[in-house]
Parts: C-alpha cells; structure tokens; sequence
C-alpha cells in the first residue's frame, strides 16, 4: 500500500506544480521558496539539528513554548522548524526571526524527502499536533531518527477521514517513538488509527503555556483609553468566509442599543483582509484598519485587524471575544487566548478541533455557546450590559486556563529521556 501512496503523489506532482505556480503569482516570496517543497534549498551544514514540524499559525503558536523551552534547554543545538502555509511561515519569522532555521516541509515524495533529511540532519523530530506523512515517518524510522507526535489531536471527522488509509497509516505509526496526546479522547482515537497503548501518553495542551506576550496588557489598557475607557467593545477573531457577514448583522443588533460600541475584526488569511475591508465600508459602517490607523478611534464602528500575530493587546482591550470559525463548519480556533487575559468567550456550535478545552470553559462559566448566528447578536449585546457577569466569566475562563498549563514541562521530560537514550 506504501508503493501505491508513493506512486499517486507522484502522479499528482504536477498538480501540486499548478498549484505552486497560482500561489506564487499572489506572493511573490512564496514563488520564491516553492524548490523547498521537492527538498532544494542550500545545506545549512547542521548535525544533530532539532527539528519541529508546524503546518501552519495554530500549530507554531502552540510549538511557541516548547521551541523556547528547546533553546534554554540546548543552547548548543541547531532547531528547525518547518511549516506548510505562509502565514505558518510568517508567524515563524515573528516570533523567532533568525534564532531558528526555517525551512517549507517538502511533499511526501521519497527523493524529496530524502533530500530534506540529509541537510537538516536531525537527531529528533517533533511533529505538531496532526500531520501523518508515511514516507516522511518511514524515513525517519530508516535513518534511526526519533520521532515524536507532541500537542498531538486527532478529530472524529479527521479518523474519518483517515479510514481509507488506516492500513498504511498504522505502519506509519509504529515508526513513532512517543505520540503525546492533548487529551484522553484524542489519545483513544490514536489507538483506533493504530497506534499501540505504550506509544501514547496523555500530556495535555501545550497552547495552555504559551507566553502572554509583554507588554499586551499594558498596550490594551492604552487603546481603551484611545477609543474610550467607557466604550463597549467586542472582538471577533480569526473569522472565516461567510462568517462575517453574520459577525456584521451581530455588530448592527448591538449599535442599535449601544450606539457607541465597536467591533475589531480579525480575519484568519491574510489574502482576505482587503476584501473584508471593502465589504465592511460597503454596508455603511465606519471603518478603520489597523494597517492604516493602527488603533481604532472613537470614530470607528467596525475597526479590521489585518496583521498577523496582533491580537493579544487587543484580546486584552475587549470587553469580550467571539472565537471564529465556529459559526461555519470549520470547527473552531484557539480559545485560549482571551482566557489567558479574563476575557470572556463566546463560540458558535461548531468545535469539533477545540472540544474538550472548548467544552472545559463552557463547563466552568468562563465561555458560552452561540446556538446561531441570528443568536450571536442578542448574546453580545446581554454580555455588553451586564459587567457582573463579563467579571464573572473572565475570571473562570483565566482559571481554566492556569489550571491546565504544564504540558511543556511534561514534554520536555520525554524528549529529554529520548535524547539521553
């Protein structure tokens, strides 16, 4: 079955060409980098490097703390860190810039993969969360390289969607020393994929440690007394097609008995900013960007967030957050964020990526569950008059939040035993 995975991505390489060459042509940088997808890029003469694989923005903002805790650990060791988008890219250069070697994961062709192992040279590999690549796992395996799944998830709809391949994915599994499960539901889904009982262990979620980054309470403070200390103000995060529209029908319910409130809107791909900007303006509302404006002013109804890595200070200038992603069936993003500031949590009935924190925070008063969109609007606006409960909220979401770090440290003990073996 190996052979015939091998032999429809080859079949599909010239697809993947196409599909190079169209995204070159919106970002010229990627066009640039696309020879790091078949493993052509110049050696950076590293042996023994420590590599962390990240697909995209989700995946490197919650390697973050184990990344940092693998520099303060082996100061003497190179880290790599590959990923599969752009903005996964961006978000690299941005939190570490040249302290890591960055380079794109090349397809799961067995010469390009070949080619990328012989230059990185790693003595251990850390995979993020869900990205099973058979010849990568089996490549690994060939040249004794220990491979680990940390943060690892597994959705019902991705076991799903594995089924097809179970046979050869339980192969590529075996080829895994260590999977460190987020949470006992995804450690069982594991097992039904193929792994065995001794390779999983629960570890819980890295992204309960990532670092609140300096200064974002402080610089939140600062905008709210910008925009007006009194002003009510929600964020809607990593919104998705076709979901903000329905966050723009909430934000007209809540202007309509709070005049003066405002809306930030962060959009999740960066290529859709211009796009939300223009559709915002077109509906009447008074927008500013923080490209432009940087923060918003007492003008702003709708304010656009369009940079990536940015919304912690604004997380912490909100009254409350809606999670995006959640309204369509995208499943959710990071909810962690607000809770880490005392932010309350709104999200809408689609999680299955976040379940079980989703479903901790619902649990313990620190987030709420939108039915709806038409329900998105009456909910916020509740939220927005009532600041017992906002108080109330944030404060058992914060809990949560400080109840469930450790995961890195928990980690970091494995990969210490491994590298010692």
């Amino acid at each position: 079955m190996r052979y015939l995975y091998s032999l429809v991505m080859f079949l599909v390489t010239p697809l993947l060409l196409l599909r190079l060459l169209a995204r070159g042509v919106r970002s010229r940088p990627y066009h640039l980098r696309w020879p790091e997808r078949f493993g052509f890029f110049k050696a950076p003469g590293f042996c023994g490097s420590l590599w962390v694989h990240a697909v995209s923005v989700g995946e490197v903002n919650a390697a973050e703390p184990l990344i940092k805790a693998l520099q303060r650990d082996y100061p003497n060791a190179q880290v790599v860190v590959t990923t599969v988008t752009p903005t996964g890219t961006a978000r690299v250069q941005q939190l570490f810039g040249d302290s890591v070697f960055h380079v794109y994961l090349p397809y799961d062709l067995p010469d390009a993969v070949s080619r990328f192992l012989k230059k990185i040279r790693p003595r251990l590999a850390l995979i993020v969360e869900t990205e099973i690549w058979p010849n990568l796992y089996f490549a690994c395996r060939r040249r004794g390289i220990p491979l680990m799944i940390v943060n690892a998830r597994l959705s019902e709809r991705s076991l799903r969607g594995y089924k097809p391949l179970r046979g050869l994915l339980r192969s590529a599994l075996r080829c895994v020393e260590v999977i460190a499960a987020q949470s006992h539901t995804d450690a069982a889904r594991y097992r039904l994929l193929g792994a065995s009982s001794r390779q999983v262990l629960v570890t819980g979620n890295m992204k309960f440690d990532m670092p609140i980054p300096e200064g974002a309470v402080a610089t939140g403070t600062a905008m709210r007394e910008h925009w007006g200390p009194r002003r009510p103000v929600w964020l809607a995060a990593s919104t998705h097609e076709g979901e903000e529209q329905m966050v723009l029908e909430a934000h007209l319910h809540v202007l309509r008995r709070l005049p003066d409130a405002l809306l930030l809107l962060a959009p999740r791909h960066p290529e859709r900013f211009k796009v939300i900007e223009h559709s915002v303006r077109s509906l009447g509302f008074t927008v500013g960007t923080h490209s432009k404006d940087e923060v918003p002013s007492s003008a702003h109804q709708v304010f656009v967030i369009d940079a990536m890595g940015q919304l912690m200070p604004f997380f912490a200038g909100s009254d409350l957050a809606f999670v995006g992603g959640s309204l369509v069936p995208i499943g959710g993003h990071n909810v962690l964020e607000p809770a880490a500031l005392s932010i309350p949590v709104l999200v809408g009935p689609y999680t299955f990526n976040f379940d079980e924190i989703t479903a901790s925070l619902i649990e313990q008063g620190g987030a709420m569950r939108v039915s709806n969109a038409s329900q998105l609007g009456p909910d916020v606006l509740r939220l927005l008059l009532d600041e017992a409960i906002r108080q109330r909220m944030g404060r058992d979401a914060q809990r949560v939040f400080e109840r469930e770090r450790g995961s890195v440290q928990r980690v970091m003990q494995l990969i210490d035993g491994m590298l010692q073996e």
